[in-house]
């Protein structure tokens, strides 16, 4: 990719202001091109199959509806798809993870540097990766030590536990028996070394698995 050829983008924002901010820093560099705005994901994944997008700047959350990560795992499932950088405010586990696993190339945080954001872009743009400081420490942390890193079904369940909900009423949320939601929340609790759902909750956020 030559700035001849411009890295064409699409920038997928529920929010106007975001996207102004994003277009203003990204036009100002040589070489990058804001071709598309999409103010849900359903637009995004609909407008990037179009074929003229090399990558798009994807939020996670978008209020009702389709979420950054499900819209990212929709675009990079088709053939020849562009890349998809994560630009959100959110770098806890539960956000990442699963961003991460449905395919997106890098994952950054919107109070980055304009300078680091446009290096991104370009990176993405080359099939490589790029991740917020943050992120990419927790990652390191849970390759060093998997048998205490939750995992995503856990945290998962964790995070409907921060949101106030029973057992029954999390096994409802996720097809899973009551009895084993209990069982995640015995993994949780040894893993995290406590033993309430309370405990569990503060150091999850506290560590940075769950958002606060």
């Amino acid at each position: 990719m030559t700035y001849d050829t411009p890295i064409r983008l699409l920038l997928a924002d529920d929010h106007p202001v975001v996207r102004a901010g994003l277009r203003a820093v990204l036009e100002t560099e040589l070489g990058l091109l804001v071709v598309a705005e999409a103010a849900t994901a359903e637009d995004a994944v609909t407008r990037a199959a179009e074929g003229d997008i090399d990558v798009v700047l994807m939020d996670l959350q978008f209020g009702k509806g389709m979420g950054g990560a499900e819209a990212t795992a929709r675009i990079t499932a088709r053939p020849s798809a562009p890349r998809v950088l994560i630009v959100t405010t959110y770098d806890s586990d539960s956000d990442t993870l699963p961003a991460i696993e449905a395919g997106a190339t890098g994952y950054i945080l919107k109070d980055a540097p304009p300078e680091d954001l446009a290096a991104a872009v370009r990176t993405a743009a080359a099939g490589r990766t790029t991740l917020a400081p943050t992120v990419a420490d927790r990652l390191m942390n849970r390759l060093r030590t998997p048998g205490t890193a939750l995992t995503r079904r856990e945290t998962e369940v964790l995070v409907l536990v921060a949101d106030g909900l029973s057992n029954q009423a999390i096994g409802d949320r996720l097809h899973l028996t009551e009895g084993t939601v209990k069982s995640h929340l015995a993994r949780v609790y040894a893993k995290l070394r406590v033993d309430s759902r309370t405990a569990a909750v503060a150091t999850a956020t506290d560590l940075g698995l769950i958002r606060r």
